[in-house]
């Protein structure tokens, strides 16, 4: 059985003390919780008070996104090698915030996925569709060709650290879920293009999450679903109590 994920991505929300305060509400409501990974992703500038704060406990802590280049002149950026030189293990790549706003692309999640590899991160691919692609019918086509692009030119052996992320973009800070059926559905087609890139045993063993408005109130019922292995969590990741319910589902 393939251990759940459940992930945190706190965006651009939360001072360094803030986060503090995040954990140590958080972390006695978790103390012990082996059933589940735990991964918390702040910005950047809470990284360091995020390792501290869960140094001894079951949480991880992962970074928001990274550059490709191993160093250069590429001003607000930062690289694999300093995400895991200050403690981080696990990174999202290609988060559609990431395609929305600052003009990510399969291409560029390639990369970004062979350098988090390369350095050792466990990285947290996202993958999904926009309201109109949903509407047109498209969400098998736009899974596909994002699998084929972001997974190209990589090994099975390189990739075994590496978990996919659906996220419906109409899902995410709206308020509206996809059911569990559709993210089950969407996780099946995920599935059959990481075992044409990397093998069936690999496709086999693969976490793929649901992101996309998830809170306590539906993490039961898309947990209970076999295609569903975890969860990147956004709003409701930024309270203790909210994030433990989820956790705990």
């Amino acid at each position: 059985m393939r251990k759940k994920v459940i992930a945190a991505n706190w965006k651009m929300y939360k001072t360094p003390d803030q986060a503090r305060e995040f954990f140590r509400e958080f972390l006695p409501l978790v103390k012990d919780h082996d059933r589940d990974e735990i991964v918390v992703c702040p910005t950047y500038l809470c990284i360091d008070a995020a390792v501290n704060s869960v140094n001894g406990s079951c949480v991880a802590v992962g970074a928001q996104d990274l550059h490709w280049e191993k160093e250069g002149a590429f001003t607000g950026e930062i690289n694999a090698a300093m995400l895991a030189a200050v403690g981080t293990t696990h990174v999202i790549i290609g988060h559609s915030e990431r395609r929305q706003h600052f003009g990510e692309t399969d291409d560029t999640v390639n990369l970004k996925l062979k350098s988090a590899l390369e350095a050792g991160l466990a990285p947290i691919v996202c993958v999904g569709e926009v309201l109109e692609e949903r509407e047109a019918g498209l969400t098998d086509d736009v899974l596909r060709r994002q699998c084929l692009r972001a997974f190209y030119a990589i090994s099975a052996k390189k990739a075994s650290k590496m978990v996919v992320a659906y996220e419906p973009v109409w899902a995410i800070g709206t308020g509206k879920t996809a059911t569990p059926q559709m993210a089950a559905d969407a996780h099946t087609i995920i599935r059959g293009e990481a075992a044409k890139a990397f093998g069936q045993e690999f496709s086999d063993g693969v976490r793929i999450l649901y992101g996309g408005s998830v809170k306590p109130q539906n993490a039961k019922a898309l947990m209970s679903e076999a295609e569903i292995d975890g969860a990147l969590v956004g709003g409701a990741s930024l309270d203790p109590k909210s994030f433990a319910a989820i956790v705990r589902y």
